[in-house]
């Protein structure tokens, strides 16, 4: 004899377990180990993602080697009567938040775009649907509508109307608008990104005239997009920044197509740089530090820098991981027969030390110390 077993109603509001809902809700999945990047002690999250579980709210999808959470029927059909506003669209059609697809690349897509988007959360932006303005809405055409930091996913981002179909095929997850500029993010974790080179380009040509000379001219007019990219580690920057091939395509993050391109890391690391990279007043404060012992640089000069050390030879600020100017700055002094230093974050020194050549000198920043000095961004751990 089979007893049914009582459907729990929805947590809280302004909990973990609410919280954890409202993520895989906009996701469609999310990755089983992502729970651990999440605020709260590892005991008290297992502890609800089982009671979750139990309530039949989520459910562990297994396959192929991946591991994902997804809601249940139950969990949608309860969200969506408790606030329709928010989590109607979400769950209605065939959605990839509604119902999410089983192949690999579109789970690994959907894995893809919850990392970044919970980076997005740690780092105090903007991040909810309804707690930003609708930029992307066909009908936004307000100059004044931004609001930030935010991020909006790629899912927000298509809402822009028929110029969403110039950008079909692109890998970004969705675009940052924050008071340090305008960027198109990508994620590509532990694997070798594949670039789609002309849907790229057409996504920054969106970004310059709908956003930057269009609907978001008073913030963005002087602003040229710029890209992030995050993945697993430090070692994807030795990747990223090589020659590649015809099918990664790497051309396109030195050739200039946007006007920097930073990498940062999928971790705690990665959310202090992003705030670090949201905030300008925060950089212009750690680069006047960085400054004290140091002289101005000279403008126009030959080889990119932001300051001179004591011997006259060229400094590079290089702890946003902005690879084309990185490269730019190693190899004008190749060409020129010259030594400088770039200044990153003790993290960030193996991984520099192998795409440098050899006239470059490493220093170091303490990240712990930095961060301690600053501002903390809640760990995630007991």
């Amino acid at each position: 004899m089979y007893v049914t077993r009582r459907k729990g109603p929805l947590p809280s509001p302004n909990t973990f377990p609410d919280l954890l809902l409202t993520l895989i809700a906009l996701s469609g999945e999310m990755p089983s180990a992502l729970v651990g990047r999440l605020p709260g002690s590892a005991s008290y999250k297992a502890y609800s993602v089982k009671s979750l579980k139990r309530e039949k709210l989520l459910r562990t999808y297994y396959h192929d080697g991946l591991r994902g959470l997804r809601l249940t029927s139950t969990a949608k059909r309860l969200l969506v009567a408790r606030q329709p506003d928010r989590y109607l669209s979400l769950f209605t059609g065939d959605t990839a938040t509604n119902a999410p697809k089983y192949s690999v690349p579109h789970r690994l897509r959907l894995h893809r775009m919850a990392e970044v988007l919970v980076t997005a959360y740690n780092s105090g932006l903007l991040t909810f649907p309804w707690e930003k303005p609708p930029v992307f809405q066909s009908g936004s055409h307000d100059t004044g509508l931004y609001i930030g930091p935010a991020y909006y996913g790629s899912r927000e981002v298509k809402e822009i109307g028929v110029q969403a179909t110039m950008i079909r095929g692109s890998r970004s997850t969705g675009i940052l608008l924050c008071d340090g500029g305008i960027y198109a993010v990508y994620n590509t974790a532990d694997a070798r990104m594949k670039w789609e080179y002309k849907a790229e380009v057409r996504l920054k040509a969106m970004m310059q005239t709908d956003l930057c000379h269009g609907r978001l001219a008073e913030r963005f007019m002087d602003s040229p997009p710029g890209a992030i990219v995050f993945g697993d580690g430090m070692d994807q920057l030795e990747t990223l920044m090589g020659q590649g091939d015809k099918e990664t395509r790497n051309y396109l993050i030195m050739n200039g197509t946007f006007c920097c391109f930073h990498y940062l890391t999928l971790d705690h690391r990665g959310e202090v740089l992003l705030r670090l990279l949201c905030d300008p007043e925060l950089k212009a404060a750690l680069d006047g530090i960085l400054s004290e012992d140091l002289s101005e640089g000279r403008p126009n000069w030959l080889i990119e820098h932001d300051a001179l050390d004591e011997h006259g030879g060229p400094v590079l600020f290089g702890y946003t991981c902005d690879m084309p100017r990185i490269r730019r700055f190693d190899d004008a002094l190749g060409l020129h027969g010259q030594t400088g230093t770039v200044y990153c974050f003790d993290f960030q020194e193996p991984a520099l030390r192998r795409v440098c050549g050899p006239r470059v000198t490493i220093q170091c920043i303490d990240f712990d110390a930095f961060e301690g000095s600053v501002f903390r961004i809640p760990q995630t751990t007991d």
